[in-house]
């Protein structure tokens, strides 16, 4: 008996082998399929042996055989790696909030094995977080998932790096992206030096100075109000000092001082000023007596408005 044909079939096509001269084998090469086999029953491709004898007997070999059943599963894996994004908060993010939600997605491409929930990390500074940890949400989106997760202790006021990690069910791993944002829930300082409360001034040329400060989200910007009217940009230097010439109105004025730092947070100080530039006038002037005997004691009586 002679062996006359080989061939198999992958993926529903034929492909005919040929015979070695030297070992007796037959031998010849596929092309395996273009999509993963993680999605197929069994997570592989079957493979059929099909051999045909000089009389015309022919055996075929399939996956489900018991004695090369094994061997005949072609499983196949993908190249492509999945992706991981940072949603919020972004890359240099200032946030008041020391619980911040974490937003990343993960996707794999369309077709792929699909993203391995098991291999999710995000790692908080040196603290590392699954897919599976308290506080973390998930849902699914186009060809993967969208997670959140919520810290369950505080995050410290400062800067703070977000890396994500994750892979495919065929071990692609994805390039670990990163993120850093900084927490600040304290208002910057502010002190405001002049004019100081209550003052009473006949000249409408007003000169507010002070001084700003935070440590955590500088450089932090300083706005001034005139009786409700924003009085244009205010220059702070490098060590927090601003000042800033204003002109009051007649009677009682409202200077509000307003620092903001990088964070949003705000402090205010509010002065209130009275400008006053009216020249005393005498309505009415008395000498009593008038003439007065020497010696003898004079009242006098003013009115000055």
């Amino acid at each position: 008996m002679a062996i006359t044909k080989v061939r198999i079939k992958i993926n529903g096509s034929w492909v005919n082998l040929k015979k070695d001269a030297e070992s007796g084998k037959w031998t010849g090469a596929v092309t395996a399929p273009a999509a993963t086999s993680y999605h197929m029953d069994g997570k592989y491709y079957p493979v059929t042996v099909e051999a045909t004898n000089d009389a015309g007997t022919v055996k075929v070999w399939d996956a489900s055989d018991t004695a090369w059943g094994r061997t005949l599963q072609l499983k196949v894996r993908e190249k492509m790696k999945p992706a991981a994004v940072v949603v919020s908060p972004s890359n240099g993010a200032y946030v008041t909030n020391n619980r911040q939600k974490i937003t990343f997605k993960v996707t794999d491409e369309a077709g792929g094995s699909g993203i391995d929930l098991a291999s999710v990390k995000l790692k908080i500074d040196d603290d590392v977080y699954s897919g599976s940890s308290e506080g973390m949400e998930q849902s699914e989106i186009t060809n993967g998932y969208q997670l959140a997760y919520t810290p369950q202790t505080a995050l410290e006021d400062g800067k703070h790096t977000i890396t994500v990690e994750v892979s495919d069910h065929d071990g692609n791993v994805a390039e670990a992206v990163s993120a850093v944002f900084t927490v600040d829930t304290v208002p910057p300082t502010l002190t405001v030096t002049d004019p100081v409360a209550g003052l009473i001034t006949n000249n409408p040329a007003l000169t507010v100075t002070g001084r700003t400060n935070d440590a955590t989200s500088s450089p932090v910007g300083v706005a001034i109000a005139l009786n409700g009217t924003q009085q244009g940009d205010v220059t702070v230097g490098k060590d927090g000092s601003f000042s800033k010439t204003v002109t009051l109105k007649e009677g009682t004025n409202s200077i509000v001082v307003t620092a903001t730092d990088a964070a949003g947070k705000e402090s205010s100080v509010t002065r209130s000023v009275k400008l006053d530039t009216t020249i005393p006038e005498i309505r009415s002037l008395t000498l009593a007596p008038n003439p007065a005997d020497a010696s003898e004691s004079v009242a006098i009586t003013i009115e000055v408005i």
